[in-house]
């Protein structure tokens, strides 16, 4: 009886709650009910978040870490599920106990500032303000800024009239600008809370908010300030660590470095977690190392023997390198940062910025082939995101093009030399090669057995009482969050740079570990032909010894022979060039190595001093090279830009005497050639343009002329086989067969990627089946005539002929000139079409070319009925015939589909159609709105069904294509065939 009037008492208050009331019992109901139901929830769910957020926060020690972990990239996606459940509760509560009716004013005063405040209010809840917090900072705490900002500025609109509350809200609006790095909107919100009080319980608020904007602008003064004051603020003792490193990192900056280390030494006291106070003491060593270089580079040995920091040492070995570099002591940096590379056990960052920097070390001092192998690293480790990205992408690109070259310069004249020396010494030499190789596989088995001997001791849990070891992160190279290995890039690519390393750069072919990697590196002399020490021949050695390794480990133990043992001398002797034959392929190699590395010296990496040595060696003692006239061009070139007239005229004379018919003699020689050099594109460009509308014409006499101006001033141009295809045409006007076969020929061999090597080759296959050029009107574009016998005959499942078959899948096929209509607004005229006119059929739209013909086919169609009425419904709507122009409109089965510009031409089937096709009646009935499968009602997942919804997303995503561009007019068109 007691629990039924209690209960009935409490359904009759909450009756008298409504939100449409707004009294003193209502505002405090409401109240009540948020604070401690929904908004309690959140709050839990928030706190949660953020604890998980905070444990599982990875911070890059390498660059300035930022206030707030959200913004670390990889920290993101944690505490995601707390967060959702803390916006699920904040909009329910704000949903439930929002009272937003005014009250009624019912005294008889005159009101006051405060009451005209309170009757003006937009929210009458007053515990309701904590709930849209709670929403904006877990919008903020997931990543979603943006969401987060249009929060905030609602809930400063909301509270316009409460100081304190606007203030919050405006606060935390500037942050969110900060982190999506919108800093002019920000400031703009900073600026104009400036000019009013800022309210004290928003005080904190806006101290993060202006050292976070300070901080993310780069005006670190200014924020130092403001960052002591949120150390002071904060509670939680790993975040006050946390921003004691990220001080200590912005007075390093400043040049303030008693005060860095002051700060660093702040983090240590915190007891934070040991990662964080690891770096911390590394830090510190860099900071003072100044004038105590010696003293932190031995503290820095003490904390490399120290077990625990065993999984640190890349770091320790990059701050080693860094203090000898402050010391202008590069050879002990290379040292240090290579010994960090070698130690390292994890492919992180950190391992990563050290090979970036040593990488760097190498590019400067000109060892390439080392800066490749760093870079080619490194890449794979770091953030696309990073400033210097771009710069590293590009020189590990020149690199992998310029290495092999030089490479195989190197090895072929060490092998070269090996063959020179006396039988004694050159055993001698393979001897220490086979010494090394079995010391180091030695080592290499000892290491293997102590690491399998500590994954034993691991799985004991022998080394689990380690101090701190609780707090470790994981190995950069393990998955976070169950993620599947191939769905993280830098992953993939670290497994693509450790396959790399241990066995080279193989094709993708069966059986590839069976391959022999015969490479030797056994070089006793330098590039120029002179001695080295036996030191440097020694250094060679460990280089070939890393190769055999690779080859051992690969060979098939069937095949164990002397001859594929690299620990024998046969192995060896067997790669030495002594006869005269393979003495000339090894200088086959060595010109190729030499003329290649030395363009790429002088083109992509600027290098004329490198550039200029490699031409010159190749031109001296190599002068039968095929290219050796290109050779003297580029050399040529180099001394131009080097200002050496003198040399770059001698390379001239070497070009006239020895090569007066090359290309490149005929482009020095031209008296315009300074005049070519510098408006060369233009001219060529506009020659062209005029011979064209001369062919056109048929002014043949005026193609000629402007044939011989290309062949005279022009040899290398762009437009050079245009006009060798051009000129090739016009000579038939004249009746001269065998000279348009002829240019037809020189551009297919000389210029097989040019856009008219195809057409040229149409020509040259025709007449080798038997048929017969013939003068007459002829236009490069004329798409539709062409047709490409590449059909195989032993493709059993491709017909021969053309088949009248209208009850099988068909195609409706947009064909046109890629230089005439623009793909992409064609893409989303045809995606929007079908989208917005057929509902219960999905039809898919593909875009491919084929000979030239850039095709749209729309696919889906059941039967040639379903293809034609599409094709008329299309043609009869009031917009998209204008929007097709310039389309070729084909109706096509699918098994005719494969015939169509290969055995037959588009002309051929367009006659073909008409014939065959065209006449047929086909159905009255409207196929276009029957569904092509009927769906259950009671399993709405099925397969059909999430299909349909995949492909109704993928239309919205060809809404999102870009479709302003302006198509671009032009092209060619093709009238007649060119046979009889």
């Amino acid at each position: 009886m007691y629990i039924s009037i209690v209960a009935t008492v409490v359904m009759l208050a909450m009756a008298g709650c409504s939100t449409q009331k707004n009294d003193a019992k209502s505002r405090w109901w409401h109240s009540f009910t948020a604070r401690y139901n929904t908004y309690y929830n959140g709050s839990q769910a928030f706190i949660e978040g953020s604890i998980e957020k905070e444990n599982a926060n990875k911070d890059n020690f390498t660059e300035m870490i930022p206030l707030y972990m959200v913004s670390n990239k990889n920290s993101k996606s944690t505490g995601l599920m707390k967060f959702d459940r803390a916006i699920e509760k904040s909009e329910k509560a704000i949903k439930q106990h929002s009272i937003k009716k005014r009250p009624e004013w019912t005294k008889n005063r005159r009101k006051t500032a405060k009451d005209i405040e309170w009757l003006n209010r937009k929210e009458y809840n007053p515990f309701l303000w904590k709930a849209w917090l709670l929403l904006g900072k877990s919008q903020f705490q997931k990543g979603n800024f943006d969401e987060a900002a249009a929060t905030f500025s609602y809930m400063s609109r909301l509270y316009s009239t409460q100081p304190a509350i606007n203030g919050i809200a405006r606060a935390w609006l500037a942050k969110s600008y900060v982190e999506l790095d919108w800093l002019y909107d920000a400031e703009d919100v900073m600026t104009k809370m400036l000019r009013d009080t800022i309210h004290y319980r928003a005080q904190k608020d806006w101290d993060y908010t202006f050292a976070d904007y300070y901080i993310k602008s780069g005006q670190l003064e200014q924020a130092v300030p403001y960052l002591q004051k949120v150390i002071k603020h904060e509670r939680r003792k790993k975040l006050k660590a946390r921003q004691w490193y990220l001080m200590g990192q912005i007075q390093y900056v400043l040049g303030n470095k008693e005060e860095a280390y002051k700060a660093y030494q702040k983090v240590i006291h915190q007891h934070p977690p040991y990662e964080l106070e690891f770096n911390a003491r590394i830090a510190q060593t860099e900071v003072m190392a100044g004038g105590r270089s010696k003293q932190m580079i031995s503290k820095l040995k003490r904390m490399a023997r120290s077990d625990n920091n065993k999984d640190y040492l890349d770091q320790v070995y990059y701050a080693m390198g860094n203090i000898y570099l402050l010391q202008a002591d590069t050879a002990n940096a290379i040292g240090a940062y290579e010994k960090g590379n070698k130690e390292s056990t994890r492919n992180g960052i950190e391992k990563g910025v050290l090979l970036l920097k040593l990488g760097d070390l190498y590019w400067v001092k000109e060892k390439y082939n080392d800066a490749q192998r760093c870079y080619g690293e490194a890449i794979g480790l770091l953030d696309k995101e990073r400033p210097d990205y771009e710069q590293l992408s590009e020189r590990s690109k020149v690199l992998d093009e310029l290495v092999p070259h030089t490479d195989a310069v190197y090895l072929q004249d060490s092998l070269q030399v090996l063959a020179d020396l006396p039988e004694e010494e050159r055993n001698k030499a393979i001897d220490r090669v086979i010494e090394e190789l079995k010391k180091k596989e030695e080592e290499e088995k000892k290491a293997a057995q102590e690491a399998e001997a500590e994954k034993v001791l691991q799985r004991q849990g022998a080394t689990g009482n380690r101090n701190n070891m609780a707090n470790r992160p994981p190995a950069g190279g393990q998955q976070q969050g169950g993620a599947w290995y191939f769905y993280n890039p830098m992953a993939v690519n670290q497994g693509k740079t450790a396959f790399q390393r241990q066995w080279g750069k193989r094709e993708n072919t069966d059986d590839w570990q069976r391959i022999n990697r015969t490479v030797v590196n056994l070089q006793t002399t330098g590039e120029g032909g002179e001695e080295l020490t036996d030191s440097t021949a020694l250094a060679v050695s460990d280089s070939l010894m890393t190769d055999s390794i690779a080859t051992e480990e690969t060979a098939d133990a069937a095949a164990d022979t002397l001859a594929n043992d690299p620990h024998n001398r046969e192995y060896y002797l067997a790669q030495i060039p002594f006869t005269e034959e393979q003495k000339a392929a090894s200088n086959e190699i060595i010109m190729e190595g030499l003329f290649n590395s030395g363009v790429i010296f002088k083109d992509k990496l600027d290098n004329l001093k490198l550039g200029e040595k490699a031409l010159t060696r190749l031109t001296r003692q190599y002068p039968t090279y095929s290219k050796t006239d290109e050779a003297w061009y580029h050399l040529f070139l180099l001394y131009s830009r080097l200002g050496n007239n003198a040399k770059a005229d001698s390379c001239l004379t070497h070009l006239k005497a020895d090569f007066p018919e090359s290309d490149f003699t005929i482009l020095l020689s031209d008296p315009f050639f300074e005049e070519n050099a510098r408006f060369g594109v233009h001219i060529e460009d506009s020659l062209y343009a005029a011979t064209y509308e001369a062919f056109r014409k048929d002014r043949y006499q005026e193609i000629k002329a402007n044939a011989k101006i290309s062949r005279e001033r022009f040899p290398l141009g762009e437009n050079r086989p245009k006009f060798i295809f051009i000129e090739g045409l016009g000579m038939l006007n004249d009746g001269d067969a065998v000279s348009c076969l002829a240019s037809m020929k020189e551009v297919v061999e000389k210029y097989p990627q040019s856009e008219v090597s195809e057409m040229a080759g149409m020509i040259i296959k025709g007449v080798q089946e038997g048929r017969k050029l013939h003068g007459g009107k002829f236009d490069l574009g004329d798409i539709w005539s062409r047709r490409s016998m590449t059909v195989e005959v032993s493709d059993s499942t491709i017909a021969d002929t053309l088949t009248v078959d209208r009850n099988v899948n068909y195609v409706f096929l947009l064909a046109f000139n890629a230089d005439s209509v623009n793909s992409n607004q064609l893409l989303y005229d045809m995606a929007k079409y079908n989208f917005t006119n057929f509902m219960v059929r999905n039809f898919d739209i593909g875009v491919d070319e084929d000979n030239g013909v850039s095709r749209m086919l729309i696919s889906g169609f059941l039967n040639y009925d379903e293809a034609l009425q599409y094709a008329r419904q299309l043609y009869s709507d009031e917009e998209m015939p204008d929007k097709l122009k310039g389309c070729k409109r084909i109706i096509i089965s699918e098994e005719n589909l494969k015939l169509l510009g290969t055995k037959y031409s588009y002309e051929e089937y367009d006659n073909f159609f008409e014939q065959a096709l065209a006449p047929l009646q086909i159905s009255n009935e409207q196929l276009l709105i029957i569904p092509t499968t009927v769906e259950q009602a009671e399993d709405p997942e099925t397969e059909e069904a999430g299909n349909e919804t995949e492909e109704e997303a993928d239309v919205d995503d060809l809404f999102m294509e870009d479709v302003n561009n302006e198509p671009v007019n032009g092209g060619f068109d093709f009238d007649e065939d060119f046979y009889r």
